[in-house]
C-alpha cells in the first residue's frame, strides 16, 4: 500500500475513537470525537514513554467517566514516524469541557505531592516536541458502523481512509454499501465512520477499520470484491450503484495506518 502524505487533522480518528462501545439506545446518537496528534521528540529518551502514558491513563483517562472511549494510536505506515494520536470520545459537546475539571481532580488525587506532580507532567511532556494539532468530529453512526469485539491485548492494524465530501446534496448509498459490504467482511474488526465538526476542512469524512494484523487488512479487499459481486450481481446495477454512490465524494482520498495501544484502550 501507498504511503500518503499526513494531514495533521485526519485524526482519528478515527475516531478513532476508535474502541468506543455504545449501549443499544444510544447507537443512533453521534457521539464526539476530540484528536490531539502530538510529535515524538527524538532526542528525548523514550524508553520509559509507554510506561508514563500507561500510568497516567490507569490514574486519570480509565477514571474519568465522562470520558467513554480513547485510544492512543502510533505511526504505522504514514508519512511522519513520529506521529503520536491521542484520541477521546465524549457522549455531549458540553462533557468536553467538563471533562477537563474531572481529569484535574484525578490528577491531584493520583499525585497529591505538588514536586512528585510536576516531575511526572515534565517527563511525560519530554516525550514529545511542542507540536501538536487538534480536531474534533461527530460520528456518523447512519452510515452503519460495527463495534471492536475482543479480549486480545496484541495491538491492531488501524487503517484510516479519510475522503473529502462533495458537498453538492448529490450521491446516496454508503449506508447500503456498508450494510452489504462491510458489516458483512469478518476480516474487518470494527469499523467507525465520522465527519468534521471543528478543525481545518469541513469536506473531511473519516473512516477507521480495524483488522488483527496486516494479511488480514489485504484479505478483506478480495472479500469486499466477494461481496460487492453477491450484493450486484449483474455489472450494469452495479456500475450505477457505484456511480450514484461516488457522486457524495470529490474522489481525493488519504491513507494512514496505525497500531493502537490495546492496554489503553477504553
Amino acid at each position: 500500500m501507498k504511503k500518503s502524505s499526513f494531514l495533521a487533522s485526519v485524526m482519528l480518528i478515527l475516531t478513532f475513537i476508535l474502541s468506543t462501545t455504545i449501549c443499544a439506545q444510544e447507537e443512533q446518537k453521534p457521539v464526539f470525537i476530540t484528536v490531539t496528534t502530538m510529535h515524538r521528540n527524538l532526542n528525548a529518551d523514550g524508553k520509559d514513554w509507554r510506561k508514563t502514558e500507561q500510568e497516567y491513563y490507569d490514574k486519570v483517562t480509565s477514571k474519568n467517566d465522562l470520558i467513554i472511549g480513547s485510544e492512543i494510536l502510533t505511526h504505522y505506515y504514514t508519512a511522519n514516524s513520529t506521529e503520536i494520536l491521542h484520541i477521546s470520545v465524549y457522549k455531549t459537546w458540553e462533557d468536553i469541557e467538563k471533562s477537563a475539571d474531572v481529569s484535574d481532580e484525578l490528577i491531584k488525587k493520583a499525585w497529591p505531592d505538588e514536586k512528585a506532580r510536576k516531575e511526572f507532567f515534565d517527563k511525560q511532556r519530554s516525550y514529545y516536541t511542542t507540536m501538536h494539532s487538534d480536531e474534533i468530529y461527530t460520528s456518523s453512526p447512519l452510515a452503519g458502523h460495527k463495534e471492536l469485539k475482543t479480549d486480545s491485548k496484541e495491538p491492531m492494524i488501524v487503517y484510516i481512509r479519510k475522503s473529502q465530501l462533495s458537498m453538492t446534496g448529490q450521491g446516496k448509498g454508503l449506508k447500503e454499501f456498508n450494510e452489504k459490504v462491510t458489516l458483512k467482511n469478518p476480516y474487518i474488526k470494527a469499523y467507525y465512520p465520522h465527519r468534521h465538526y471543528w478543525g481545518a476542512d469541513s469536506r473531511d469524512f473519516v473512516e477507521a477499520f480495524l483488522f488483527d494484523s496486516m494479511s488480514d487488512m489485504e484479505k478483506s479487499s478480495d472479500k469486499d470484491d466477494e461481496l460487492i459481486k453477491a450484493a450486484w450481481p449483474k455489472e450494469e446495477d452495479r456500475k450505477a450503484f457505484f456511480d450514484e454512490m461516488r457522486k457524495s465524494f470529490t474522489g481525493l482520498h488519504g491513507d494512514f495506518i496505525y497500531h493502537n495501544e490495546p492496554t489503553m484502550s477504553k
